[in-house]
């Protein structure tokens, strides 16, 4: 089983327009409103490739009632945390001849709301899939996702983290199964630029030797790489095609490594998964269909 974590999920909001101007009234040719968040978008691509999961996390308000319908209308399982006060995120992202993201805070998450949360994932069994994707909001440690782990390390649990920083730095040590930064947050690891496939390798090596067992890289246009538990690197040029969005592919690779390795155990497999779920998505309207995907697999 896999189940995802999304601290402060969102519903996206993207408005594309021609041209985008603050001297007047600006109007809108297309909209398209999805559930958002790093975990949830993990969680979507998984139950469009037909791989059972459920999506834990917080919510709060009729913004986080609106996810969690629109997760289930995608057939994901839920078994979220509703805040007693605030509202789950509503964020806005402009598309015209500029772009303009403006996100919204998220409700409070207190330590009485953490340990709730650390109380429904004690059903997760020895081989299970524990997937912790993005940012902790303020009022939480950035030790916190580190701490999950460690209440759960002696269980044989799986935990797949797509994080950053001092966030992703408090997990190596419990040697998590996979991490999944991008060749920026890779460099901003080690104050240095992965400019080539050579850099990539290289510094996540230094992960690996820091504790991670598997690190993906994604690294935009130029593709991505696979340094696996096994020393062995796969490296893989990105897709050709007509690019709608970049916004969710990282999180289509995770979903798309994890069902590929479902199937085989083979880090190959997982690895060609990742691939065709991440070039599926970029050329999307959101996250891939299902038909989309089957083109790349």
């Amino acid at each position: 089983m896999i189940y995802t974590v999304t601290f402060n999920p969102s519903i996206d909001y993207v408005l594309k327009a021609d041209s985008l101007s603050t001297a007047d009234i600006n109007r809108a040719k297309s909209e398209h409103i999805s559930a958002g968040g790093k975990g949830i978008n993990v969680s979507v691509m998984l139950a469009r490739l037909g791989v059972k999961n459920r999506a834990f996390g917080f919510l709060a308000g009729f913004s986080g009632r609106q996810i969690e319908d629109m997760l289930k209308e995608e057939t994901c399982e839920t078994d979220f945390i509703y805040l007693k006060s605030g509202y789950s995120r509503i964020n806005v992202k402009i598309r015209a001849d500029k772009e303009l993201d403006i996100n919204a805070n998220g409700p409070v998450i207190t330590a009485n709301d953490f340990s709730e949360l650390l109380k429904k994932l004690e059903n997760a069994q020895k081989g299970d899939y524990i997937v912790l994707a993005g940012s902790v909001p303020p009022s939480l440690s950035k030790k916190t996702y580190g701490k999950m782990i460690a209440c759960f390390s002696e269980k044989g649990i799986h935990f797949v983290v797509d994080t950053t920083g001092d966030f992703l730095k408090s997990t190596l040590k419990y040697r998590p199964f996979l991490i999944k930064p991008n060749h920026h947050e890779l460099g901003d690891l080690f104050s240095v630029q992965i400019q080539t496939e050579q850099d990539a390798v290289k510094y996540a090596r230094r992960l690996q030797q820091k504790g991670a067992r598997n690190v993906l890289v994604s690294r935009g246009e130029n593709g991505a790489m696979l340094l696996d538990e096994n020393q062995r690197v796969y490296c893989a040029d990105a897709a050709k095609g007509q690019v709608i969005d970049t916004v969710g592919c990282g999180d289509a690779m995770l979903a798309g490594f994890l069902a590929g390795f479902m199937k085989d155990n083979q880090y190959e497999n997982a690895f060609k998964y990742a691939m065709a779920c991440g070039s599926a998505t970029a050329f999307s309207e959101g996250l891939a269909q299902r038909d989309m995907l089957e083109k790349y697999l």
